[in-house]
């Protein structure tokens, strides 16, 4: 066999390595940014904010002691940790499900409607587009409790509306409402979800004298329920980490006290790193919400194993 028969097999691999090479470095190229940002704002941020969590960190000095675990020893002893904790987790259980099936219920209205759904889509879609700033200023005003358009459309069948913003037992309530405003995004996401269920399965119900109730639990629900899922997720995420809402109602001004039922964890967490300049300290709660919100989720996933239904998928 002569040289050039022996090694031509070999040339082409090494062209198809170099080629495949080329492609590789170009695809690295083009994710590097993101590569990049998550090294510098998650990775590297993260691992100093775990650090910082055992330190004594003073911002005058620039210096930062280490104190190992007093600093998560001292948030056991912090009422207001648990207090803040506490109204942290009403809300997230009052504001996902009433959120998750407000956008399901504006989501099935829209998919029903024949004409006009574009026009009706982008009113819905307008508060979500609402800095959370200009939200708080209309919602001051909605939920005054002598004033407030709310409680005079509640007077008009001699309901006497409360003082949703003083009362301890209606300022979670209020800031929910608040929250369920810019539902826009996950009513989207469903209307998404209903669109791919197919329409034979509907017609196939119907003629076997399934009816609307019926249709809906039976072929909707399972359907849709990784949707479902993805939502309750992500808006118990977000849920857990309130603080625009609260923040904008009663901390806006800092002269005047706000009630404790508005004290949610994100809110303590910022008052400790920004106002009483306890940077270990307030690290050390960011860790305890993401281990919270970590241990929330495996639990979630856990569940949805027996409620969520994949197309495809045998059981």
């Amino acid at each position: 066999m002569s040289v050039a028969a022996r090694t031509a097999p070999t040339a082409i691999p090494r062209r198809r390595r170099r080629r495949f090479d080329r492609e590789a470095l170009a695809g690295y190229a083009f994710i590097s940014p993101w590569i990049i940002g998550f090294l510098v704002f998650t990775v590297i941020s993260m691992s100093y904010s775990a650090y910082l969590s055992a330190t004594d960190y003073d911002l005058a000095t620039n210096t930062a002691p280490w104190v190992g675990g007093e600093n998560y020893a001292q948030l056991i002893e912090d009422p207001k940790v648990l207090q803040s904790l506490g109204n942290t987790f009403t809300f997230a259980l009052m504001s996902v499900p009433l959120e998750t099936a407000f956008a399901l219920l504006l989501a099935m209205l829209l998919m029903s409607i024949p004409r006009g759904q574009g026009f009706f889509r982008v009113l819905y879609y307008l508060p979500k587009m609402t800095p959370a700033v200009a939200t708080a200023a209309v919602f001051l005003l909605l939920l005054n409790g002598n004033q407030g358009a709310v409680n005079q459309f509640l007077g008009l069948f001699g309901i006497q509306g409360p003082q949703w913003l003083l009362d301890p037992d209606w300022i979670i309530p209020s800031i929910v409402l608040m929250s369920a405003w810019a539902v826009a995004g996950s009513m989207i996401i469903y209307m998404a979800a209903l669109q791919a269920v197919p329409a034979d399965l509907y017609e196939a119900a119907a003629l076997d004298g399934a009816g609307a109730v019926r249709r809906f639990w039976r072929i909707t629900v399972p359907l849709i329920s990784p949707t479902t899922f993805f939502l309750v997720v992500t808006n118990t995420i977000s849920s857990l980490q309130i603080f625009d809402q609260a923040y904008l109602l009663f901390y806006r001004d800092t002269s005047s006290s706000a009630p404790s039922d508005s004290l949610f964890y994100g809110i303590y967490l910022y008052q400790q790193a920004f106002q009483q300049f306890n940077f270990g300290l307030a690290a050390a709660m960011a860790w305890v919400l993401f281990a919270i919100i970590m241990v929330i989720t495996l639990v979630q996933v856990k569940v949805s194993k027996r409620l969520v239904h994949y197309q495809g998928e045998s059981r």
